[in-house]
């Protein structure tokens, strides 16, 4: 390619954000690029930086910057353009220097705008846009934490980037608030429900939001700096540090000062071809307003700079471009705080538009739902999803299109809709403007075969990842339509699927994740590949899980044999096999609940859970019930859960087996058995099903000739009934197929994936399990047997061992240099005769996502 000096016309980008950025990469990589010199003018004084990930540049100190361009571009940094002549056709920048163009493109981006309230320019007081607003914000907050430890800090704004502002302070060591002047958070991308829902996301995370409550104003302290922040409705909020992140304002100032038209509110006013009222400059990017609108997300940002930069290349060929910026799809997907949300389509749309909407709400696990479709019910207009946005990638891409099935069908079976099957047309990455059946024809032209190779050569699932999903599916369709066998890598550090390294460790006896990842893997791990493997070594009996590298491998609730719960504190699950306990024992767990003042709940699990331990309680609780024959229930572990049951034969008059010792007997054998996913199993004394064993992932019915079996049930968001896999089993045979069975599943699952979708992927279904696990049909059963075997004789409960083993011990304290110190944090109120939690300033929440 032609770049350099033979270029006989200048094209000047004022701006170096990512949408000049982009614009840039066009113009260089187009054909015709060396016909055009490039100069970039950039106020600040490093060169383009990834703005949507700035958070991660406090939280995780990740390096944002862009690939620089070629040499074939002349860079001019920290030197602002301040003014533009358009007869001479010069940009003045604000050192003196004039650069002369044959084409300028405004890429100014925007500004965070600051209301016109008192006390806004008080010390202490920040936005949060650039690099250096972030570096500011971290020294003045590592001031504030060390004198004035417990001193609050306020976002506000709750939209996108005011989210994001409140994770990084609270990162910072600050007790946060949000305040947001709509009466939800993100009003301009969730509807109510879902604006309610984040909400009680980020209130569990030990923020403050306050939403429907403008701010009033900001107040000084005796040092002159910010002190609180007052709101309309009489309150104050006491604040060392605000952060506004109330939206953004166009950069037009170079437009104004040049005489080009901008709108009413602000934006440079440009046509479908992005260029202004003077056919030499071109606007793009957030300071740009076309068909009336601003657009302030990534992807018509960058939709824009192709555009222009398709004009320009026809324009030094002598030829038109038919490149045109038609509006763009505004669906977002982003992980705040851990929480799931996405917006896709037109998420408001309602009944005078002729749309329907279908929900589903589930406030214990904090998931919101809302699919708008046609009144008909098979077109898809919009939705919003939080709490879990794995339906996502294919949402949006039928957004317009025929549903590939009912509304339900496709908001629970989201991913799960075949990438193979999407029309060619549908845009899969929004962010690049990237459809389907160019990815499909580049991986068949270009002979992809793998992700990395796909994004470098589209750019689909390269900028916000929310459609690696889909494309990940589409290559795999063409790669199997070609007869290409598919990679099943389990993550960057390993090649191998889960099961392929279960095999590998099984077979080579490998004890270690650093020998496993050092003989068959890279790099160092990441928390996919830990935890799995953490998994793998503990199915296949390889000591306590806290036992030297073993510890660091662990999801947070089994880094402390517990589950955490919403205030810091911990849930303590004893084992009750079968539901079967003896008053004795129900007194030893109130005399616990009572002594520590825990929250007690019967489940429906048929086990009593014990809420609000703190950490440092955890080994004297456990000593009491250990001391007392209790064992741990794995409430905290991808393992057995319960084996529920009713009371069979031997109480009830339509029992005709003994399900309460069958129950018993089961969760006995397999206490401890570490899975893909969690287990749960059910035994009913008769056909009348009291203890819903078909909703189980191996369930147990009698019958009059011995036992039923069913597997690969579940209960949760995509209920499942259990298939019938063997009828009038004897005791004997039917453990004998759960042994298999389990043991099967354990060694061939993907990671995190439960027996109902294993049996569903499974080729040959039911009809191949019944052949491996009774036929013997691969030979294996002699080893799955085995396997099982040395499970049951090597188990020994991890709290008795934990107990007994100071080391392991060491590690239960609120803080390390203060072991005896509860966390002063932690707080309950009373309800109906017992403790719920209250978050309040200084909590100290770990959210582990896995």
């Amino acid at each position: 390619m032609n770049v350099g000096g033979d270029a006989t016309k200048s094209v000047v980008v004022v701006g170096h954000g990512p949408t000049g950025h982009r614009l840039v990469e066009a113009l260089r990589d187009g054909e015709g690029a060396g016909a055009w010199r490039v100069t970039v003018i950039g106020e600040e004084d490093r060169t383009a930086y990834d703005r949507v990930a700035l958070t991660s540049y406090l939280t995780e100190d990740a390096d944002l910057a862009y690939p620089a361009h070629d040499d074939g571009v002349e860079m001019v940094t920290g030197d602002a353009a301040v003014a533009v002549d358009r007869e001479a056709r010069v940009v003045r920048t604000a050192s003196g220097r004039e650069v002369g163009y044959d084409a300028l493109v405004l890429a100014t981006g925007s500004a965070p705008f600051v209301p016109p309230v008192p006390g806004k320019d008080l010390p202490g007081v920040f936005v949060y846009r650039t690099i250096d607003d972030l570096d500011a914000l971290r020294a003045h907050c590592a001031d504030l934490t060390s004198s004035r430890p417990g001193t609050g800090g306020v976002v506000v704004g709750g939209g996108l980037l005011g989210l994001e502002a409140a994770r990084a302070l609270q990162g910072l060591g600050v007790e946060t608030h949000v305040v947001e002047v709509a009466p939800w958070l993100m009003p301009r991308q969730l509807d109510e429900g879902g604006g309610a829902m984040l909400r009680r996301h980020i209130e569990a995370l030990d923020m403050h939001v306050h939403a429907g409550t403008p701010m009033a104003g900001l107040e000084a302290g005796e040092d002159g700096a910010v002190a609180r922040v007052a709101l309309s409705d009489g309150s104050a909020i006491e604040a060392g540090v605000v952060v506004f992140s109330a939206g953004v304002r166009p950069r037009d100032e170079l437009a104004r000062g040049c005489g080009l038209p901008v709108g009413e509110r602000g934006g440079i006013v440009v046509d479908e071809h992005c260029r202004t009222a003077d056919p030499a400059i071109y606007a793009v990017g957030e300071c740009a307003l076309v068909g009336g609108q601003v657009y302030g997300l990534v992807a018509p940002c960058f939709s824009m700079a192709e555009v222009v930069a398709g004009q320009l290349l026809a324009q030094a060929a002598g030829t038109d471009s038919p490149a045109r910026f038609e509006g763009a799809d505004l669906s977002t997907k982003l992980k705040l705080m851990g929480v799931d949300v996405a917006s896709f389509g037109d998420p408001f749309a309602g009944p005078e538009q002729g749309a329907l909407d279908v929900t589903y709400t589930d406030p214990l696990a904090g998931v919101y739902k809302r699919l708008i479709v046609s009144d008909d019910a098979r077109t898809l207009i919009g939705g919003v999803l939080v709490g879990d946005a794995a339906a996502y990638p294919t949402l949006r891409a039928y957004i317009g299109a025929e549903l590939p099935g009912s509304p339900e069908q496709v908001l629970f079976g989201g991913t799960e809709a075949a990438g193979g099957d999407l029309p060619g047309s549908t845009v899969i990455c929004s962010c690049n403007n990237v459809s389907a059946e160019t990815i499909r024809c580049a991986i068949r032209d270009d002979g992809l075969t793998d992700m990395g190779e796909v994004k470098s050569c589209t750019r689909a699932g390269s900028t916000c990842g929310s459609c690696v999903p889909l494309v990940k599916k589409l290559l795999d369709a063409e790669l199997t339509a070609a007869g290409i066998e598919v990679s099943k890598a389990l993550c960057e550090h390993f090649e191998h699927s889960r099961a392929e390294l279960f095999d590998i460790v099984r077979v080579r006896g490998i004890t270690t994740f650093t020998q496993l990842i050092a003989e068959h893997g890279q790099g160092r791990g990441c928390d996919i590949c830990k935890p799995v493997v953490a998994s793998i070594l503990a199915s296949l009996g390889n000591g306590h899980i806290l036992e030297g590298e073993q510890a660091a491998l662990q999801d947070t609730n089994d880094h402390f044999l517990a589950n955490l719960q919403k205030n810091g504190t911990y849930s303590v699950v004893p084992r009750i096999p079968g539901g079967e306990i003896t008053p004795d024992k129900l007194i030893v767990i109130g005399e616990v609940a009572r002594d520590f003042g825990l929250y007690t709940k019967i489940t429906g699990g048929q086990r009593i859970d014990l809420f609000g331990a703190r950490v440092e309680q955890l080994p004297r609780i456990w000593k009491r019930l250990v001391d007392a024959g209790f064992e741990s229930g794995h409430a905290y572990g991808k393992s057995l859960r319960t084996v529920k049951s009713c009371v069979g034969s031997t109480w009830c008059r339509f029992g005709v087996q003994d399900s309460v010792a069958m129950a018993i007997l089961l969760e006995l054998r397999y206490r401890g058995l570490r899975a893909p996913h969690k287990l749960k199993s059910a035994v009913s004394g008769c056909a009348r099903e009291c203890a819903e064993a078909q909703s189980k992932d191996f369930g147990v019915i009698a019958t009059e000739q011995g036992w039923n079996l069913y597997i690969a049930g579940n209960g949760g968001m995509r209920p499942r009934h259990a298939d019938l896999f063997a009828s009038d089993l004897d005791d004997a045979t039917l453990v004998r197929y759960i042994d298999r069975f389990l043991m099967f599943y354990i060694r061939t699952a993907d990671r995190l994936q439960r027996t109902a979708s294993w049996l569903e992927a499974l080729e040959g279904g039911l009809d191949y399990l019944r052949e491996v696990i009774v036929e013997d049909s691969l030979g294996i059963c002699a080893e799955l047997d085995a396997a099982m075997d040395r499970h049951v004789g090597a188990y020994s409960d991890e709290w008795r061992d934990t107990l007994e083993d100071p080391a392991k011990l060491g590690r239960f304290v609120s803080f390390v240099n203060a072991p005896d110190t509860p966390d002063p944090s932690i707080v309950f109120a009373s309800e109906r005769d017992q403790i719920k939690p209250v978050l309040v300033a200084g909590s100290r929440l770990e959210v582990a996502v896995r």
